[in-house]
């Protein structure tokens, strides 16, 4: 996803997954063929000079302490025994932790908390699919490590006849604090500007809430970054389809607090490590997302 201010992003996934599944009674057994995210976790091996690195304010429990929003399949997300935080993020910051010898401890927390968060010391890096914009880049470090865009999805036949450059007067959703939001009110004002109907904005906590209004045909269509919405189409049973192309492309950042600069450049050379050892071209193909692959990591990457 790309997002905006402190925004993103979405999700499913066994338990978030359910919840849309649900919502479009269209729950099937899955079958015998693989799934994104089956298979054994991914990991990395320990660099002992990257190690020595770590700021011993950080290293010292052996953690570090992850905020990200579990709702945004199939980045981060909860699975089925509604506790665990799984997802390709997931995997692959479990990997970049291992990398540093650490252990990566994931608390959910909503998406416009996380931010703060950092900021306040509460989380020592936020991960939750963050595209990396100039916002962000005022109040926290941004470690570069994905690339997605902006992806519309609706019902399958998308019955509203919603065209994403031309939505005026139509019912879309959103996860609240995202780019998308951002660019959805953008095109409702071109909307108003023009003489024509705005369009009419919900908002959701939860991606996984604006996946499911769209199912069941409260919402027209909804935007959400790239990954996610190829996944919630993909989970949806035929029951949602894409709509139009993926635009606006952009690198999402792991999250550090301003003042932990060392802590932010060690990072970028684990995620470095991670690229080279294979661990992670394993963790994105593992979730079928390796399309966003990128070759170098950045740190507070010009945007």
């Amino acid at each position: 996803m790309f997002h905006s201010n402190p925004g993103r992003r979405a999700a499913l996934g066994v338990a978030g997954a359910a919840v849309l599944l649900l919502s479009l009674a269209a729950c099937g057994e899955k079958e015998n063929s693989a799934e994104p995210g089956d298979g054994p976790s991914v990991s990395a091996t320990a660099d002992s000079n990257l190690a020595a690195k770590v700021p011993d304010a950080i290293k010292a429990d052996g953690v570090i302490k992850v905020g990200t929003d579990s709702t945004y399949a199939p980045a981060e997300f909860l699975d089925a025994d509604g506790k665990t935080v799984v997802g390709f993020d997931v995997e692959l910051f479990n990997a970049v932790a291992q990398k540093l010898g650490l252990k990566a401890e994931y608390e959910s927390a909503p998406f416009d908390a996380i931010l703060p968060g950092v900021g306040s010391g509460k989380y020592e890096v936020g991960v939750s699919s963050f595209t990396i914009n100039p916002d962000r880049l005022k109040t926290v470090n941004m470690v570069s490590y994905y690339s997605a865009g902006t992806q519309w999805a609706t019902k399958k036949g998308n019955p509203a006849g919603v065209d994403p450059e031309n939505a005026c007067g139509k019912k879309i959703a959103v996860q609240v604090g995202t780019v998308q939001l951002d660019d959805i009110t953008a095109r409702s004002k071109k909307c108003t500007d023009a003489g024509k109907p705005a369009i009419k904005i919900d908002q959701y906590q939860a991606q996984s809430d604006a996946t499911a209004a769209v199912g069941s045909g409260k919402n027209d269509a909804m935007l959400a970054d790239s990954p996610v919405g190829a996944y919630a189409v993909k989970q949806s049973n035929g029951q949602l389809e894409v709509l139009g192309d993926i635009y606006e492309s952009a690198p999402y950042g792991y999250a550090v607090n301003k003042e932990q600069q060392a802590f932010a450049e060690v990072l970028k050379e684990a995620v470095q490590a991670v690229i080279a050892d294979g661990s992670y071209k394993a963790a994105l193909s593992k979730w079928g997302v390796e399309g966003g692959a990128i070759t170098n990591a950045e740190l507070n990457p010009s945007v």
